[in-house]
C-alpha cells in the first residue's frame, strides 16, 4: 500500500493475516465484555450463566492463593 508508512511498504500477506486476526479477537473480547454486562451471564455454559456472588469469589480466590504459596520456593 503506498500511503503505508516506510517500515511497513515491504509486508507480506501473513503479517497482514496476522494482524486482522489480532484485531478480531480482541473486539470479539470487547463485545463479550459488553454482552456481560447486558445479559449478566459469563460463559458458554449453563453453569457459568450468572455470575459468581462475593463469598463464592472470595473462596475461590483463597483456593488459587493456596496453591500459589505451596508451590512457591522455599526461601532459604
Amino acid at each position: 500500500m503506498p500511503w503505508w508508512p516506510e517500515p511497513y511498504l515491504n509486508t507480506n500477506l501473513f503479517a497482514i493475516m496476522v494482524h486482522v486476526l489480532g484485531e478480531s479477537i480482541r473486539h470479539a473480547g470487547h463485545a463479550d465484555i459488553l454482552r456481560e454486562g447486558l445479559d449478566g451471564r459469563t460463559g458458554l455454559r449453563a453453569e457459568h450463566e450468572k455470575q459468581i456472588d462475593g463469598e463464592a469469589r472470595a473462596a475461590h480466590c483463597a483456593k488459587i492463593e493456596q496453591a500459589a504459596r505451596s508451590a512457591a520456593p522455599v526461601e532459604a
